[in-house]
């Protein structure tokens, strides 16, 4: 049994897109969310890197699962940072990047969330302070940024706690999942850094989803021994 602190919030929005990894053109989205997407949207409300790094456990699905597919615009460009003058590109001709594509999301998601926070080896005060603090944003609604559902164009709305809603009664086989796009124990980002993605076997029980931790055997990192990180 972890020792670390751990909460329970409710995430739930209008639209969801979760998006599978092999989907590179046409977005089609998992059935449930990955554990990197949640851990992206517990980051947007309290997020201390150096501190300490969140770590999904369980994910219940409190709504059906339902989907709905519909065309997005996008553009097939980025901000490019130019060299000479060290600033980003001053814009992005939308009429010429501009690209419609398809998309498969869920529609009228809603989410229980039970995650940990675990303290990085240089944090050296009660984990629990950590934990007081995110209850306090999340009772407040405060976030650094809006929580999203994927993508930033479906937002997410969150309150603290467990509400009396049951996970609907569906069992499946997600096959293998990505856990996350990053190693969860390096947290300074630099121009070098590059993506570590992971992997994992998602099975849905009867709407709940338990996740293993990073370091567990269940997760695969490319080769990487468990605990090779710590």
């Amino acid at each position: 049994m972890s020792k670390n602190p751990s909460a329970t919030i409710e995430v739930w929005g209008d639209f969801a897109l979760w998006t599978r990894p092999e989907s590179k053109v046409e977005r089609m989205t998992y059935a449930v969310p990955t554990p990197g997407a949640i851990r992206g949207l517990l980051s947007s409300i309290y997020s201390k890197p150096p501190e300490f790094y969140w770590q999904v456990r369980r994910i219940e699905v409190l709504s059906p699962i339902r989907y709905i597919s519909f065309k997005r615009n996008e553009v097939k460009s980025k901000m490019m940072k130019i060299p000479q003058a060290n600033s980003l590109k001053a814009c992005i001709d939308i009429e010429d990047d501009r690209t419609q594509r398809q998309s498969v999301v869920l529609q009228d998601v809603r989410y229980r969330i039970t995650a940990e926070i675990v303290p990085r080896a240089a944090y050296g005060h009660a984990p629990g302070n950590l934990m007081d603090q995110f209850e306090r944003r999340v009772k407040r609604g405060q976030a650094f940024m809006q929580p999203c559902m994927g993508t930033r164009e479906f937002p997410a709305y969150f309150e603290w706690g467990s509400g009396p809603g049951e996970p609907v009664d569906v069992t499946m086989d997600l096959g293998l999942m990505v856990y996350d796009v990053f190693n969860l124990h390096k947290w300074s980002v630099t121009k070098q850094a590059e993506p570590e993605v992971s992997l994992f076997h998602a099975h849905l029980n009867r709407g709940v989803l338990e996740v293993p931790p990073y370091d567990s055997p269940e997760v695969l990192k490319g080769g990487k021994e468990p605990g090779e990180y710590a």
